[in-house]
């Protein structure tokens, strides 16, 4: 993510100026270029930013915002045209994702949640770690990541998209969460491993976010895949090469509304052309592509987390009538 951006109050020395910041901030805190600021700015009126004493351009943290939103459905598909000029209510809609039938809310949000942000929010390292440890304890490794983790993850990047949370306390979530997830792998039962596929897992290049890819190993390990993660951004012509020295089954790749729905079709089409046909695709993740018509043959997409486990119920029915 970027860096957090600070925004300046006006002083008595630019009496009247609009508290906001300049475009080489705001260039770094969305990723959208100065270029594309000032195209927008002249074809759809906005951004709207003022301008300080010396006729730079400011922009005031409201529109910073709403152009993190604009940022973050540009990278979803969503075209220029159609949502740099909506209003802000319209964008954050247009953001939630679309409910799986197998994800569909069964009860209150789990109390860890709430008490998971509040410590972060307190900077209690210790105790966020703790108590997504005593989550797992309490729930299983299973019931932790459907019940508290996804969903605190969800809220914790809301937060940030906010501008509630800074970067360095999305970091410090993201590290502890790993932590816990990777200590919870390394403590499954060893004979639980073998029973199902030899899975591959990583993320296309352009997709940084490791967390979901952590995820669903931990829940592909419970259901006795044996795993081996690649890490974040693997260069595509790599992978039929990793999945043939490790005897892949499966490649499986996480993705967030980081990249634009052109990329991931792209992408999943190459990977589809260069593994051998007997080594299956599984792309999973919050991606608005992965639900919209362009996803390439041959590529399964797991529609959210609870659907690894019928995934891999499907995979061994396989195996098992020698198709």
């Amino acid at each position: 993510m970027a860096e957090p951006t600070v925004y300046a109050s006006a002083t008595a020395a630019d009496a009247g100026a609009v508290a906001g910041v300049g475009i080489t901030a705001v260039e770094r805190d969305t990723g959208i270029s100065k270029e594309t600021l000032r195209v927008w700015e002249r074809r759809y009126g906005f951004p709207a930013p003022s301008r300080d004493a010396a006729g730079e351009r400011l922009y005031p943290p409201e529109q910073v915002l709403k152009l993190r939103l604009v940022k973050r459905l540009l990278d979803a598909g969503h075209r220029p045209g159609r949502i740099v000029a909506a209003p802000l209510p319209e964008l954050s809609a247009l953001l939630q994702p679309p409910v799986a039938a197998s994800e569909t809310a069964t009860g209150a949000e789990a109390p860890e949640v709430a008490v998971c942000t509040a410590l972060l929010q307190s900077h209690d390292v210790d105790g966020l770690r703790r108590t997504l440890s005593q989550a797992v304890l309490r729930r299983g490794l299973a019931g932790s990541i459907g019940q508290v983790f996804a969903p605190l993850t969800t809220r914790i990047g809301e937060l940030w998209m906010s501008g509630e949370l800074q970067v360095f306390e999305e970091h410090i979530y993201s590290e502890s969460l790993q932590l816990v997830l990777r200590q919870s792998i390394h403590a499954l039962p060893v004979n639980l491993q073998g029973a199902g596929p030899r899975v591959l897992l990583t993320t296309l290049p352009g997709e940084g976010h490791a967390l979901g890819l952590l995820m669903a190993e931990a829940l592909l390990s419970l259901e006795g895949a044996v795993c081996l993660s690649l890490g974040v951004q693997t260069p595509i012509v790599q992978l039929p090469a990793a999945a043939t020295v490790h005897r892949a089954d499966v490649v499986a790749l996480s993705f967030s509304g980081q990249l634009p729905a052109r990329a991931v079709f792209d992408g999943l089409g190459l990977l589809r052309e260069l593994l051998p046909a007997n080594v299956e695709i599984w792309a999973g993740g919050s991606n608005r592509a992965l639900r919209l018509p362009g996803v390439p043959d041959g590529v399964r997409c797991v529609d959210g987390l609870a659907a690894i486990t019928p995934e891999i119920a499907r995979w061994r029915e396989l195996l098992e009538s020698g198709l």
